[in-house]
């Protein structure tokens, strides 16, 4: 059976904790890491209702997009809705954990998905926000196993340059060493300064990975002391970033592409700005509140922008720039994710051979429209 640490190693393989913004909270806001789950509950908020279907469910674990806890508290009180919320967890020992702007910027995260299930190709990043650093790992190793090393660099993530896996470099040389007492040498003798053909084995790997590409290499390496260097690098690796812009395969009108978002995120209405029968093909998306970034879309030349929350003067700023806009509501622009990360969990559980129960809850849209 996981434990609360091993479904949220898991969550931050989809979206690392690093890709969130300065101003955000994610990772796990009440619980005990140690804690096992049979039962997560997956959800777009953590409400009222979510935290009672989770207790009366007997659910071990709320995995939300938005933060239950944004600010930081001065009280908790039973008297008021987020103090009964954290209570009610707490009586019921369920654990609560968010991934809200890392899930937004994640490679298979909100924007990626969104820009797929609307049928946009060429997709890339709308506003980069961060790149990911690199480290050059060099690995000293005998003759022979120089194979060995590389293979288990590159399946612990290092190696990868643009698309290109198991990018290496190696150099022949001759590497010295003496066994001291208590030594258990795999070539040589104690006392004795031994002189060995060795290969300097060099490559490249993100620095949240460096860790595992080193256990990796420990694994294999036949030397019971491995000689390694890890060095920083000014080399600019994966770019990640908010929003997403591409192509729709065929330009339609801005009505045709309107009716298109509500069929594909189950909407009965939405807001459109813009001429109706303008013409659009190049589309920039943010699910959830993305008005900050029309002028973005404005900027890339974006003939439409899919987001929600979208403000009056925002709208008009877009409408004189003549950009189109669809507001299609914060949640159904975001609760696309929730599966995903439902099938995420349950891939990533079976594939160590471990189980648990996930279910999607699914909240009703807050707005009516009469």
């Amino acid at each position: 059976m996981p434990s609360c640490a091993t479904i949220i190693n898991i969550i931050e393989k989809l979206a690392p904790k690093n890709l969130a913004f300065d101003w955000d909270n994610t990772g796990i806001q009440i619980g005990n890491y140690n804690k096992e789950v049979k039962k997560i509950l997956i959800a777009l908020s953590v409400t009222e209702d979510v935290v009672e279907y989770a207790y009366e469910k007997d659910f071990d674990m709320v995995v939300a997009h938005h933060p239950l806890i944004f600010k930081p508290l001065k009280n908790v009180r039973k008297d008021q809705l987020l103090g009964r919320i954290i209570y009610k967890a707490i009586e019921k020992d369920i654990t609560i954990y968010s991934a809200h702007t890392n899930l937004d910027v994640a490679e298979e995260g909100v924007n990626e998905i969104l820009a797929h299930l609307l049928g946009l190709e060429r997709i890339e990043i709308l506003k980069e926000t961060s790149t990911e650093p690199l480290k050059k790992i060099v690995v000293f190793v005998p003759e022979g196993y120089e194979d060995k090393i590389v293979e288990a660099m590159g399946n612990a993530g290092a190696g990868f340059v643009g698309k290109y896996s198991n990018c290496s470099f190696k150099v022949k040389g001759e590497g010295t060493f003496k066994p001291e007492e208590g030594a258990n040498p795999f070539i040589g003798k104690k006392g004795k300064l031994e002189k060995v053909k060795e290969y300097r084995i060099e490559t490249i790997a993100p620095e949240n990975k460096v860790k595992g590409v080193i256990n990796a290499v420990l694994k294999v390496h036949p030397y019971e002391e491995v000689a390694y260097d890890v060095y920083p690098v000014d080399n600019e690796g994966k770019k990640y970033g908010i929003g997403r812009i591409g192509f729709l395969k065929q330009e339609m009108s801005l009505e045709e592409f309107a009716c298109l978002v509500k069929d594909k995120l189950d909407l009965s209405t939405i807001r459109v700005v813009g001429e109706l029968n303008k013409k659009v093909k190049k589309i920039a998306v943010c699910g959830g509140a993305g008005s900050d970034l029309i002028g973005t879309a404005i900027f890339k030349n974006a003939d439409a922008f899919v987001t929600g929350d979208v403000k009056y003067h925002d709208a008009l700023d877009a409408f004189m720039h003549g950009i189109a806009l669809i507001d299609a509501g914060h949640s159904a622009t975001e609760k696309i994710v929730l599966n995903r990360i439902k099938e995420y969990i349950e891939k990533s559980l079976d594939d160590i051979n471990q189980e648990a129960y996930v279910e999607v809850y699914m909240e009703k849209e807050l707005f009516k429209y009469l």
